[in-house]
């Protein structure tokens, strides 16, 4: 197959951010060509907008020959009322629909959204790691907007992405593989570097290291080794799992490349995959791995409907970038001190910016947005180490939505409460500037959801065994990355819950740990206040299912309800009470699964579940009064 038998239109259409006043959709398209958006409100029986769309409308990155990011922002005629159906489609300037008729639910019915500023009904998730055993479980977010459309149910006000949503830095072979032929197909932009055994993208791509053994191409000095073992090597972590970073991406075009594949269907039938291009000792590996990644590539046609259909907005966390992302000091001084490593992360910031953070908030990255058009152009990259000096000074990723209650989302990687004492020490996921900023958006409000990558109240024993390997220096080794891993952070957000002024009916949306569980938090001695935290992981990754057993029932053992090891904890002053799920063995839920949360907030009430296509797991319904 070649280039002309690629749809025009190949990846999204994404629906992200949406107001009453502005639709914003994310796509990628083969060529520059002009695009006409229609918007319909199909419940007034009202077109809000038919226009060919102009450089302001349509922002365009142009990242290869035949590939061009382009970010839709348009101002309807009429503003957007609540619950009612938003019919568009995207036509060249020929009028022709440039969707395919499979992103629909019904062959009659176009694409669409609804606009719910009420959050109600919110699924949330994190960790899609495409090679990782179990369904992609954003399969099931198609399967509940199938049966709210055909049946006339109520829907999903917003799908929230909380972390891990490419993973940029533990990439199977089949899925390497495929990514490079992508980067031929759409004639992404080469690019160079300084400091590697290898400086140019067509050498790594020759390079007999190219598959499983790219860690032997960083430079040997004794900087580079400290690298090599924090970004590229088999981490050993004995307690928990182990990383593969063999196959980390590398290039810009690679990241845009996994972006594509992880996202659409459409590029799948271009690729060819053979354990030909990998040496004998890797041949086996390349099969197994392709094994789970064939059932990834067959739900992306599903994901893809979803997507085109409801609210998405997304945050970073460490695998978007790379594993112990900003973790310590000591990470980002060796990090940061080498021009190939700090490609490499740059890289992957700005396929973050432009895949992901662009979407969120549109009008807050219109400068980071010019520079990357100023950067990369049909010409190839142009200012290349200015769009990384951009993306690493960008101040901030959080955003916060005008939404009922306000969706805060904390942006936990780039604003670190670094350690002075000891440059091994974790950091803490936000510094004091920051969260004094967020004390500020919270103090006035009845209710909010915040989102935050790791949850704040996490499982004490797991969080113990951190403190333990990090107090011998190896935080890197277990991803010591909670909030109390550090004292001044950790002080910071509870005495931020204990404030007067703190709104009473609060929820917290969390991911990363790779399991679910429900956490009721209230002040001790203290009326008025009952936190929720929801945690929602992984979309496709799970934690093995022996050792979760284990540490739930240690957890269980030595930080129940009325022992006295709480009062050594950082959060002895708050009363953490871990809530069982029904019909479900543990308190810790682990399976390929989406967050439901969906609020009754004149009764108070929230009903909790994790979902997947094997079934419901629910928990009991919580009160947000006292």
């Amino acid at each position: 197959m070649t280039i002309e038998s690629l749809p025009e239109l190949f990846v999204g259409p994404m629906v992200r951010h949406v107001s009453d006043t502005a639709v914003t959709l994310w796509c990628v398209t083969r060529s520059q060509q002009p695009i006409r958006l229609v918007l319909r409100d199909t419940t007034n029986q009202c077109q809000l907008f038919d226009e060919i769309l102009n450089e302001e409308q349509d922002a365009q990155v142009v990242v290869g020959q035949h590939a061009v990011l382009r970010m839709i922002h348009v101002t309807p005629s009429q503003a957007i009322i609540p619950e009612h159906l938003i019919e568009y489609d995207l036509q060249n300037d020929a009028g022709e629909s440039l969707l395919p008729i499979r992103l629909r639910y019904q062959p009659d019915i176009p694409c669409h959204f609804v606009y719910q500023p009420m959050l109600t009904d919110v699924l949330h998730g994190s960790c899609r790691k495409p090679h990782g055993e179990g369904e992609d479980a954003l399969l099931q977010v198609d399967t509940i907007l199938e049966s709210a459309i055909l049946d006339n149910n109520s829907r999903p006000s917003l799908l929230m992405m909380t972390g891990d949503q490419v993973y940029i830095d533990d990439v199977c072979g089949p899925m390497l593989d495929a990514i490079h032929q992508v980067i031929t197909l759409l004639g992404l932009h080469d690019e160079q570097w300084q400091g590697g055994v290898v400086n140019d993208s067509q050498s790594l791509f020759k390079s007999d290291a190219n598959f499983y053994l790219r860690e032997s191409l960083l430079p040997n000095c004794d900087t580079n080794r400290a690298l090599h073992e924090q970004l590229f090597k088999w981490k050993q972590k004995p307690i928990f799992t182990s990383v593969n970073s063999h196959n980390h991406l590398i290039t810009l075009s690679e990241v845009m490349a996994m972006y594509f594949l992880v996202w659409s269907d459409a590029l799948w039938p271009f690729v060819s995959l053979s354990e030909e291009r990998v040496s004998l000792t890797w041949r086996e590996q390349y099969r197994q791995e392709q094994e789970h990644l064939t059932d990834f590539v067959d739900g992306l046609v599903k994901v893809r409907r979803a997507l085109a259909h409801i609210s998405s907005y997304l945050i970073l966390d460490d695998h978007d970038v790379t594993d112990d992302f900003n973790l310590t000091r000591e990470w980002e001084e060796i990090a940061y001190g080498h021009p190939f490593s700090r490609q490499i992360i740059g890289n992957a910031l700005i396929g973050y910016g432009l895949c992901q953070a662009w979407g969120n908030q549109p009008q807050q990255l219109k400068s980071l947005v010019k520079k990357a058009q100023e950067a990369i152009t049909s010409e190839g990259l142009q200012s290349h180490d200015s769009l990384i000096e951009c993306v690493y000074q960008w101040p901030q990723w959080g955003y916060e939505l005008n939404t009922q209650p306000p969706l805060v989302v904390l942006d936990t990687r780039t604003n670190r409460w670094r350690s002075e004492s000891n440059p091994r020490k974790p950091s803490g996921l936000m510094d004091w500037e920051s969260l004094t900023e967020l004390q500020s958006r919270l103090l006035g409000h009845e209710a909010v959801m915040l989102v935050s990558p790791a949850p704040i109240y996490g499982v004490k024993f797991i969080e113990m065994v951190q403190r333990i390997f990090t107090s011998f220096g190896q935080a890197l080794m277990v991803d010591a990355e909670n909030w109390m891993a550090h004292r001044g952070t950790a002080n910071v957000m509870l005495n931020m819950f204990k404030h007067p002024k703190t709104p009473p009916h609060f929820l917290i949306l969390s991911g990363d740990v790779h399991y679910s569980f429900l956490y009721r938090i209230k002040p001790r001695n203290q009326q008025g206040l009952t936190l929720l935290q929801i945690t929602a992981s992984g979309i496709k990754n799970t934690f093995p299912q022996t050792l979760l057993e284990i540490f739930a029932w240690c957890n269980r053992v030595l930080f129940g309800k009325y022992s006295p090891f709480n009062w050594f904890t950082k959060r002895r002053k708050m009363m953490v009470s871990p809530i069982k799920p029904q019909d479900y063995p543990i308190t810790l839920v682990n399976q390929c699964s989406i967050g439901r949360v969906r609020m009754d907030w004149q009764q108070a009430l929230v009903d909790v579940s994790v979902e997947s296509r094997k079934g419901v797991v629910r928990f009991p319904t919580q009160s947000l009064n006292d």
